[in-house]
């Protein structure tokens, strides 16, 4: 079933007990104060017939309310204290007649009426009495009468108008509900139909802007969704064809190069040379495998980092008698500063890798006779380690993807630079594995400055 008839005939059941229950308290409230209207009315007329028969009881002034009494619609009768009929404006029937024979004497009556026969739905007629009092004494009664066919005929008029109302409200309210679940669900099918083509592989959707509330957020959301799958597609696809192009480069050698070696005219100094050849090109596969390994166990967190702490002044004088040697060969001047008392936890093989990474980075782009400062400092219980270099630096345009997959900024991919563009991408997992962020500065010309930020373990023994 649909949400939009889910919606609608909720909506509608809803509407419905409303309106039963509100048309029934309204309809219950509406007979009771019709029906309590009409027994104050005959009261009313009651004591009016009262008061002029205790200013005079006379034979004319009976006669008198006889008259006034047969031309409404409440017959009228008096009676002496012992039920005898002193005038009657109609014709006294059975059911009158059971309703004079009341014991009326002996109740308390008040001086402006009581009802005596209050069930219309049943009765013929509803009826008060009314006593008459002169010079302080009781000597009669006023009874009055309504047919209760005239009291149903209003309840019915009543009833009438009561459902026409209620069909009518209820024909405005089903428009009404129509409207609103067609415009509650319209965005929710644009946005089912989205999820079909998301489902299907087609990213390109676009959801138009709705309202502030929890349909537009999910409106944003299921797009937002789109957005991340779409980049995620085209980065999927520029990594598959990154790494074809990584490892189509060197297997073409391998193939090549094989080819030539084979060959029995060869020379021995060449033969030698193309297997030196194969060999570096065969390393340089299995780099590129190790790194996608590296990721790839990165992604599945399945990298395993067994934190210990180390000094990291000597942690770091390690690492930089390593790479100094590199370093001295290009002539570029390195520069270590570190505290000696600093502390803290890291995996010293992972972290290990992420500073040979971001060194060899430092050492392929810097020209000779530059310098390249590697320091450390603790503050307010992080510590920073600071690689910056004198280098060719990496465009404005270029730094937010700087991290990114098989990014680089020499689209040339040259092979004289080497590398992937994996290392900077293994790096920022690695460094936020350990819970820390790395940041990059850089300007064309000037340099390039990487930021390790760490929350600080023990700063000290």
């Amino acid at each position: 079933m649909k949400i939009s008839i889910k919606l609608g005939l909720w909506f509608s059941l809803c509407i419905l007990i409303i309106e039963v229950v509100s048309m029934t308290f309204l309809h219950n409230n509406l007979v009771h104060t019709r029906v309590h209207q009409e027994f104050e009315s005959l009261l009313s007329k009651g004591n009016s017939h009262r008061a002029v028969l205790e200013a005079k009881a006379d034979a004319h002034t009976l006669s008198h309310v006889k008259l006034m009494a047969a031309q409404s619609d409440s017959p009228v009768v008096v009676t002496n204290l012992d039920g005898e009929i002193l005038v009657s404006s109609n014709k006294i029937n059975s059911s009158i007649e059971d309703i004079l024979n009341l014991p009326v004497a002996d109740i308390d009556l008040p001086k402006r009426g009581k009802i005596l026969q209050e069930d219309w739905k049943k009765k013929e007629y509803i009826a008060t009495v009314t006593p008459i009092n002169k010079d302080g004494k009781k000597f009669g009664y006023v009874y009055m009468f309504k047919k209760t066919d005239d009291v149903q005929k209003l309840i019915s008029q009543l009833n009438r108008h009561i459902f026409i109302a209620s069909v009518l409200i209820l024909f405005t309210v089903l428009i009404f509900i129509f409207f609103l679940s067609k415009a509650v669900t319209k965005p929710l099918i644009t946005m089912k139909e989205a999820t079909k083509k998301l489902s299907t592989g087609d990213f390109s959707v676009t959801l138009p802007k709705l309202s502030n509330d929890e349909i537009g957020e999910l409106s944003l959301s299921i797009q937002t969704l789109a957005n991340d799958l779409n980049y995620l597609k085209q980065e999927r696809n520029e990594f598959l064809a990154s790494i074809s192009h990584e490892l189509r480069t060197p297997l073409t050698y391998i193939n090549g190069y094989a080819d030539i070696a084979r060959r029995k005219n060869l020379e021995e100094k060449d033969r030698a040379h193309y297997l030196e050849i194969i060999q570096e090109e065969s390393q340089r596969v299995s780099s590129l495998l190790k790194e996608l390994f590296d990721l790839a166990k990165l992604d599945q967190n399945t990298f395993s980092i067994k934190k210990e702490q180390v000094n990291l002044s000597s942690f770091l004088h390690s690492i930089y008698e390593r790479v100094l040697p590199a370093f001295k060969n290009k002539r570029i001047h390195l520069q270590l500063d570190c505290p000696t008392n600093l502390f803290i936890d890291i995996d010293p093989t992972r972290f290990e890798q992420v500073l040979i990474n971001l060194l060899d980075n430092s050492l392929k782009y810097s020209n000779e006779t530059s310098t390249t400062n590697v320091r450390a400092v603790e503050e307010n219980g992080k510590v920073q380690i600071t690689i910056q270099d004198q280098g060719i630096g990496i465009p404005e345009e270029d730094l937010p993807h700087i991290f990114d997959r098989l990014y680089r900024v020499d689209k040339s991919r040259s092979r004289a630079t080497g590398g992937f563009g994996l290392g900077l991408a293994i790096v920022q997992q690695l460094v936020e594995a350990h819970g820390g962020e790395i940041n990059i500065e850089s300007q064309v010309g000037v340099g390039t400055r990487f930021m390790i930020i760490l929350t600080q373990q023990k700063s000290s023994f």
